[in-house]
């Protein structure tokens, strides 16, 4: 698995780089290698098969033994719809939805807002333009297209702090939980040197989203670790496959059922 190092000089172990350093050398890669990037970029756009999102309900409840269901609303780009696997019952939602049932012990009220290619900022525009019910809990999975779109790490963050401060206000969560972004260092898809950027990039955008809801009370960032493979992907090398968003949901799940709002 590459490392963030690859694409920057040398530092001792001692002594890491400084962030700024880190990023401005990045960026001096990126624009050594950009003709490349771009030419890998719109060639793998070309072959990529465009996979369906998952078939099913985007609400429900589930369980039911009479106690105060877990109000929550799932939201995001094309892993939140479940792009991938044919129906949501195989998808992030429905393993995060039954696993929370499980951690808890009580139904869970939940509803999905998600469609592919949304940005951070996509998402916010699709919420607001929802008739949501009140949640006590908002999972929010996204940023991989604010990778791709090439969205600056500061932008990306402060678009997920204007969603995150929308959803609070407007009564729509009383906490939100951002997934972490994936390596996409272990897309299959992305064909070398591309796929190395972009996991670079990736993983700066999620270092500093962990370093801001750390801020926060009412915002969280769920860590956990993704061994993505081939067999555990879709078909097209970049979705998440059915065990992926098993790991997923599950650590969701686990993540939600130990705040206190849950």
């Amino acid at each position: 698995m590459p490392s963030s190092r690859s694409a920057s000089p040398t530092f001792p172990v001692s002594e890491p780089a400084p962030r700024g350093t880190r990023q401005a050398a990045a960026l001096a890669f990126k624009i050594v290698l950009a003709p490349l990037l771009v030419a890998q970029a719109l060639a793998t756009r070309r072959r990529a098969p465009v996979l369906p999102e998952a078939a099913g309900p985007r609400e429900g409840v589930f369980g039911a033994d009479g106690t105060v269901p877990i109000r929550v609303l799932v939201a995001g780009d094309s892993s939140a719809a479940g792009v991938g696997v044919a129906h949501q019952d195989q998808a992030a939602a429905g393993h995060f939805v039954r696993a929370l049932h499980r951690a808890t012990g009580r139904p869970v009220r939940w509803t999905l807002h998600a469609k592919t290619g949304l940005t951070t900022r996509g998402v916010h525009a699709l919420l607001v333009a929802a008739a949501l019910a009140e949640a006590d809990v908002a999972v929010v999975i996204t940023g991989v297209n604010d990778v791709i779109d090439q969205v600056p790490t500061r932008r990306a963050l402060g678009h997920r702090a204007a969603l995150a401060d929308w959803l609070l206000a407007s009564g729509a969560a009383r906490h939100v939980v951002f997934a972490p972004l994936p390596p996409m260092d272990r897309f299959p898809l992305l064909p070398e040197p591309l796929r190395r950027v972009m996991g670079d990039d990736a993983r700066r955008h999620d270092a500093a989203l962990a370093r801001w809801a750390a801020t926060r009370d009412d915002v969280t960032h769920a860590s956990f670790a993704l061994d993505l493979d081939a067999a555990g992907m879709a078909s097209d090398g970049f979705h998440p496959g059915e065990p992926v968003y098993r790991v997923c949901g599950e650590a969701l799940a686990a993540h939600v059922a130990g705040l206190a709002v849950a």
